[in-house]
C-alpha cells in the first residue's frame, strides 16, 4: 500500500515561546525526523496567515484569544496573531528535517476563512490541492503527526478518511492545545471517522 507521511504545522509559533504555543510541541520533532526516513512521500503543512486574518482575536473589537464567534462557515475559535506570512513564527522549527519533504501545503492564506485541515479550508469547500497531489501518486494510506492534535491534525485526519484514505494518527508524535476537553472530543471524532489512533 502506498503510504504518505503528513507532517502538520511544526512551526515556531506552535512551539514553546511561540505566539500560539502548544505545550511541549518541540518534543516531537526528533521522532518525526526519524519517522520520515521510512517514507518516499512526505508532505509538510504550514499555517500561512496574512495580517489581520479574520481568525485573529485582534481583528474583532472586544474579543480575546480563545473566544468563539460565528462566521459564515460556522463557529470559529479566535486565536492570537500567529504564523504571519514570511515571519519567523511561520517558519518551520529549525530542528525539523525539511529537506526530506516532497511538498509543502500552505493554508489559511485567505483572510476571510481559517484553514485547519490540510485538505479543505474551514468552509469545507475550498480545496488545498493536497488530495489531487496524493491521488496523482496513487497514495492509499496517510499517517499523520504534528501540531495540534485537537485542531489541524484532527481536521486533516478526518478529511483524509472521508476522502477514502486509510488513516492513522501517531499520537506520541502529536501534541494538543486541549481547550475545555477539545482533545478528547477530537479523539472521539477521529475514531468515529475511521481514523486509527496509535
Amino acid at each position: 500500500m502506498n503510504t504518505a507521511l503528513l507532517v502538520i504545522d511544526v512551526q515556531n509559533d506552535f512551539c514553546p515561546a511561540g505566539a500560539l504555543e502548544v505545550a511541549r510541541g518541540d518534543e516531537i520533532i526528533s521522532d518525526i525526523n526519524q519517522e520520515m526516513k521510512k517514507y518516499n512521500c512526505i508532505v509538510l503543512t504550514q499555517d500561512w496567515h496574512p495580517k489581520g486574518h479574520s481568525s485573529f482575536a485582534s481583528s474583532h473589537v472586544g474579543k480575546n484569544p480563545l473566544d468563539t464567534i460565528d462566521m459564515p462557515y460556522g463557529e470559529q475559535v479566535l486565536w492570537p496573531d500567529h504564523c504571519l506570512h514570511g515571519s519567523k513564527g511561520a517558519e518551520f522549527h529549525d530542528k525539523l528535517d525539511t529537506q526530506r519533504a516532497n511538498a509543502v501545503i500552505r493554508k489559511g492564506s485567505n483572510p476571510m476563512i481559517d484553514s485547519y485541515s490540510a485538505f479543505f479550508e474551514n468552509d469545507r469547500k475550498t480545496v488545498t490541492g493536497l488530495d489531487g497531489y496524493f491521488k496523482s501518486l496513487e497514495i492509499e494510506k496517510i499517517n499523520l503527526v504534528g501540531l495540534a492534535t485537537d485542531f489541524c491534525v484532527n481536521y486533516s485526519a478526518q478529511d483524509a478518511a472521508k476522502l477514502g484514505y486509510k488513516v492513522s494518527v501517531f499520537e506520541d508524535m502529536c501534541r494538543a492545545i486541549d481547550i475545555d476537553g477539545s482533545l478528547e472530543l477530537a479523539r472521539t471524532a477521529m475514531r468515529a471517522s475511521g481514523v486509527e489512533l496509535i
